[in-house]
């Protein structure tokens, strides 16, 4: 009965050895994809690796608890048995298997296998660790008041919001991160090279699409440093179509984390986006994709101009072209998303028109109004999350 006891005992400490092993090696990454692909305890394994100071400590004093009760029948069992030198030995092969079974090879074998071992075996990880940190709460409790522990706090919120993006990313589309055709700053082939200058002193742009008399006929793009370089080789003034290079088209469906990889390796910095009829439906440059990766991006010349202003405790006026997740999650109110991607889209989509300024329009306890047009494009939309009597709250 002692034997049975040991080997028992042996085998959960081997078994949580094992499934902390493979998910300290996991990455939140990739349990985070696991999840959203429906992979069974993956979704556990993801918060469980988020912790992962708390799981190493914690899983540490519940496997050493037992092996130590391993150890102890084992000892027990050996010494009804045996006697003398045979003891002596038998103990010392004890000692060795009570390692080697419970710690070293599922140690080994979890590191080299992270990922469905973890995510399988979680159950068991989570409840050491629940066991666990009823030890360590204090010693965490007193780390957690500490500068260093508050700065490394913040370095795994930064770490998750990180993770999250490129998660995100994964998913986005080409056309979710576009400028659209109605905010693109075109020249002409037949424009001369003041043209090219005045552009880039107004808008600060460094490459521009260049057309042929019409949005939908883009024959190249003009880079700025082109300009740079012929002036410094003393040639005189010529025109836009002079200084034309290839443009790279791609369609407004296409990934963005496939349009990031395809950009590096032929070193484009700036795309012609097109719709399914072959119509200019914006562009996408280097940096575009970037920020949807790790933000807004400002440099010493960008004047940054508030996408979302506060107007009181349930208004706000926000660009059109603001996404509506971002939205939401700003007014803590779930807008529909389904058909449009900004918020001037669902503004347009509500109107089934062009709206009139000042028009509002009500979805989902949330009334949006046209604070702004240029053209037939919404450029502000005041919003105001919808009081109880039905009315927009006031702003404060």
């Amino acid at each position: 009965m002692s034997w049975v006891l040991v080997v028992l005992v042996l085998m959960v400490a081997a078994t949580l050895r094992l499934g902390a092993s493979s998910l300290i090696g996991t990455a939140q990454a990739d349990a985070m994809r696991a999840s959203f692909s429906g992979v069974k305890g993956a979704a556990r394994a993801a918060d469980l690796v988020e912790r992962r100071d708390v799981m190493v400590q914690a899983v540490a004093v519940v496997h050493s608890t037992l092996l130590v009760v391993a150890t102890l029948c084992a000892v027990w069992a050996v010494d009804r048995a045996e006697g003398g030198v045979l003891r002596g030995a038998a103990l010392a092969g004890v000692a060795a298997a009570v390692v080697a079974v419970g710690d070293v090879i599922p140690r080994v074998v979890g590191r080299a296998r992270p990922g469905r071992i973890g995510y399988a075996l979680s159950p068991l990880v989570e409840t050491a660790i629940r066991l666990g940190s009823l030890v360590t709460e204090a010693t965490v409790s007193v780390e957690d008041e500490s500068p260093a522990a508050e700065a490394a706090a913040e370095s795994e919120t930064q770490e998750r919001e990180l993770i999250s993006s490129v998660l995100e990313f994964s998913e986005t589309l080409v056309r979710e991160v576009m400028v659209p055709r109605t905010e693109m700053i075109t020249l002409n082939v037949g424009d001369d090279l003041d043209s090219l200058l005045a552009a880039v002193n107004e808008h600060g742009y460094s490459r521009f699409p260049v057309i042929d008399g019409n949005i939908d006929d883009i024959v190249g793009i003009v880079i700025f440093k082109d300009l740079v370089r012929l002036f410094g080789g003393g040639v005189g003034p010529g025109k836009v179509g002079d200084l034309l290079r290839p443009a790279v088209f791609v369609p407004e469906t296409k990934r963005v984390s496939d349009l990031l990889r395809e950009m590096q390796a032929s070193k484009v910095h700036f795309v012609v986006v097109i719709d399914e009829y072959g119509s200019t439906a914006g562009v996408v440059t280097l940096e575009d994709l970037l920020e949807e990766l790790v933000g807004e991006i400002v440099d010493e010349y960008d004047e940054e101009e508030p996408l979302v202003l506060r107007l009181g405790d349930h208004s706000w006026q926000v660009d059109g072209s603001i996404d509506i997740d971002e939205l939401s999650d700003v007014i803590g109110v779930e807008l529909p998303d389904e058909e449009w991607d900004t918020v001037a889209g669902l503004v347009l989509g509500l109107a089934g028109r062009i709206p009139k300024e000042k028009e509002h329009f009500e979805v989902a306890g949330v009334s949006l109004t046209v604070a702004g047009l240029q053209g037939r494009r919404v450029t502000a939309v005041r919003v105001d999350v919808l009081g109880r009597s039905g009315t927009p709250q006031e702003a404060r």
